[in-house]
């Protein structure tokens, strides 16, 4: 599946020091992405029906930073990211809506694409549907059948396919739940705890056998679909190797998203599956979580129709933490503009403060776990500072221009 086309990024001279960034499994910063070869990431993508809001567009302009740290220090970056592309939401949406779930998903990872681009996230790497990782799913559910870690289900008319999580050692180490809370979880994340038949209230599905009006494909495990879990498991295997260094996503993928395939990785490679599991934090609007189910979305390709500038849209996620919960509202939306306008008059000028400190606090804070509030702070600074002083500096305009773009994706 292609994705979007890549931004042009300006460069810098490069700054070898590596980012740190919140581990949700061990509850530290932890520095990533140094070592041989090049740096590996992979952040869950989107089921593809009411894309993108402004929970979806927190989640990638926040591991956009990562990636924008990581070439700032001249590291190579191979990224993956998935399209749950088929799954029990998005058939549920096509059947309300009348919309052939072919169709739904197609517009809807289009329109995805298009808020990206806008928003000049760097695409990734690969980009993978679950559809077409069908027979990756299926190579890895043989080999964790081999290990005696997958079995089917206790119900003579459709024996399904499930994950023995609890007999991984490992399981539980993510999300650092006990089994009354992650029992609790599973059941509001699309888990299927009390499903007679199964071994243990915790095991998830692996693969789903074909019911009557949905979709299926032939494979050695009968006639079927993917489970949601172990899609993440099996693209991040194939496209990265067993270890990589960050599996990303917003808090609500803790568990038993990363939890799951976590696990499933872990038991088929006998390695660590992810150095570090980092999450961003939820984005509320009118007094609630923003989600998909509460429809209470304030979409990107709505903000943009209306004539927003993508790069306030930007400086809105922008200007709130990456791990940090917060709600949405107009004047998030006006103060973003305001700075993007101040911004742009300060590089529009032919001098200006000078700028070398200023990107050294920028890429500080920055590798201190994504600090973009900090960073914007350090800009804010340095556009006061070029208004109040007489500078006759004609190369900060330029570098702080490029600075700003490169390292937080901001055109101006």
């Amino acid at each position: 599946m292609k994705a979007w086309s890549r931004p042009q990024i300006p460069t810098l001279a490069p700054d070898p020091a590596m980012p740190r960034v919140h581990d949700s499994a061990s509850g530290v910063s932890v520095e990533v992405g140094r070592g041989e070869g090049p740096a590996r990431m992979y952040v869950c993508g989107i089921t593809p029906y009411d894309a993108t809001h402004l929970g979806h567009a927190n989640t990638y302009v926040a591991f956009d930073l990562l990636q924008r740290v990581w070439l700032d220090a001249g590291r190579e970056v191979i990224y993956t990211q998935n399209v749950t592309d088929v799954d029990d939401p998005l058939l549920e949406r096509a059947a309300a809506t009348g919309v052939a779930w072919e169709k739904l998903a197609a517009e809807q990872i289009d329109l995805f694409r298009t808020d990206m681009e806008a928003l000049r996230v760097i695409p990734p790497t690969h980009y993978v549907g679950a559809v077409e990782s069908i027979d990756w799913v299926v190579t890895m559910v043989q080999r964790l059948i081999e290990a005696g870690l997958v079995y089917q289900v206790d119900d003579p008319q459709y024996p399904d396919w499930y994950f023995a999580s609890s007999q991984v050692p490992t399981f539980g180490g993510v999300a650092h739940l006990d089994r009354e809370q992650a029992l609790a979880v599973f059941g509001e994340r699309g888990g299927d705890p009390e499903r007679p038949g199964k071994r243990d209230a915790l095991d998830c599905l692996v693969w789903r056998l074909e019911r009557p009006g949905e979709p299926a494909w032939d494979s050695a495990l009968g006639r079927g679909r993917p489970g949601w879990h172990i899609e993440c498991s099996a693209i991040a295997v194939r496209t990265l190797g067993e270890e990589f260094d960050v599996q990303g996503g917003g808090s609500d993928l803790l568990f038993p998203h990363h939890e799951m395939s976590a696990a499933e990785g872990t038991a088929v490679t006998r390695t660590p599956f992810a150095r570090v599991f980092a999450h961003g934090g939820m984005v509320g609007y009118e007094g609630e979580k923003m989600s998909k189910s509460r429809g209470n979305l304030v979409l990107v390709s709505r903000l943009r129709a209306a004539g927003t500038d993508p790069m306030a849209i930007r400086l809105v996620l922008l200007a709130h933490h990456y791990r940090a919960d917060w709600e949405y509202t107009d004047a998030d939306l006006v103060a973003a503009q305001e700075r993007l306008l101040a911004w742009r008059g300060a590089v529009a000028d032919a001098t200006g403060f000078p700028a070398g400190s200023t990107i050294a606090t920028i890429r500080g804070a920055l590798r201190d776990d994504l600090d973009a509030p900090a960073a914007l702070a350090a800009v804010d600074a340095w556009v006061a500072a070029s208004a109040a002083v007489d500078s006759d500096d004609t190369g900060a305009v330029a570098d702080m221009a490029t600075a700003i773009d490169a390292l937080l994706g901001v055109r101006l």
